[in-house]
């Protein structure tokens, strides 16, 4: 039980309906039923009106009107807490995908701490479409980063950056020193691609197949890091999308190439709930997450410093 599920409950009472209420707490109508429902959960009793009926005095049920004070008392006591212990720890509960929080989410996330030593983040790991799921029933769920989905209802999509695509290689490979490097160089290559279904993947072929092309895939690979790992043990080469401060190919003896132009950019940001405003501490994790801050400080043009960048009169 949290004070923001209680504090939905007080609102109701005193707004008289799910709509203003909503408004009060600067919800949607949604969020505001998932704090409610989270809340019926806890203490396995129903607390409000959920069908329309005859005008009632009261949205809330015998047994919310019975919680009622108690959910005042809860939320004074927690204000005064709160007022005695101003520095006491936050938590922010963020969701991103695998490849955000391995080479985005981790650097944020630590120099987020170095500035707001008192609030904690909260990290999942999840795909897409479970993010967007995850926000619209949990409300503890602050906001995602991820690709937006096709068709999310309910979720706004606040941009941050987009990431070009790049060619890694065995350090020797012959196309790292390939003049005006193509798709089609790369297409009899073994090819090293992501698992069937993933966004990364479609965009991969997607590029292929406009320009006719059918590449040669030799392997399938779940994550970036595992992708990553399998072309610095020489199995093949792969396309994979790079961030501006290097950091997926930091530390792994591969040579890199950019392609930019050849493959659709993979387009990042924030996922919110529509109609939510995000609290302060959110919004200032968030600024550790654009293209200014982002990247543990590193300015967009960062190269892609722990592998051999190779060009074409090296």
């Amino acid at each position: 039980m949290s004070t923001d599920q209680v504090a939905a409950l007080v609102e109701l009472a005193r707004a008289g309906s799910l709509r203003t209420a909503a408004i009060g707490l600067h919800l949607t109508e949604q969020g505001l039923r998932n704090r409610l429902v989270a809340l019926e959960t806890a203490l396995k009793v129903p607390l409000y009106h959920k069908q329309r009926g005859p005008r009632r005095r009261s949205p809330l049920t015998p047994q919310g009107e019975l919680f009622l004070p108690h959910a005042v008392t809860f939320l004074e006591a927690a204000r005064r807490f709160g007022e005695r212990a101003g520095d006491a720890p936050q938590e922010i509960h963020v969701a991103a995908t695998q490849y955000l929080t391995m080479y985005a989410m981790l650097d944020a996330v630590r120099w987020f701490h170095r500035a707001f030593p008192a609030t904690r983040v909260r990290l999942s790991a999840r795909t897409e479409r479970d993010i967007e799921d995850a926000l619209l029933r949990d409300p503890d769920l602050a906001f995602g980063v991820a690709a937006p989905y096709e068709g999310a209802v309910g979720i706004e999509y606040r941009h941050l950056f987009s990431l070009e695509w790049g060619l890694i290689a065995p350090p020797a490979h012959p196309l790292l020193k390939k003049r005006a490097l193509t798709l089609a160089d790369v297409k009899d290559v073994p090819l090293i691609v992501f698992e069937r279904g993933s966004t990364g993947r479609q965009h991969v072929l997607n590029a292929f197949h406009k320009l006719g092309l059918s590449p040669r895939i030799d392997m399938e690979a779940t994550t970036t890091g595992i992708v990553v790992k399998m072309v610095e043990a020489g199995l093949g080469v792969s396309l994979v999308p790079l961030m501006p401060n290097g950091s997926v190919t930091r530390g792994v003896k591969v040579g890199v190439r950019k392609l930019p132009g050849k493959i659709d950019p993979i387009h990042s940001g924030v996922l919110i709930r529509r109609g939510e405003t995000l609290s302060a501490t959110a919004e200032a994790f968030i600024k550790f997450l654009e293209p200014a801050d982002a990247f543990g400080g590193a300015p967009l043009s960062h190269p892609d410093d722990g592998a051999r960048r190779v060009e074409p009169h090296d």
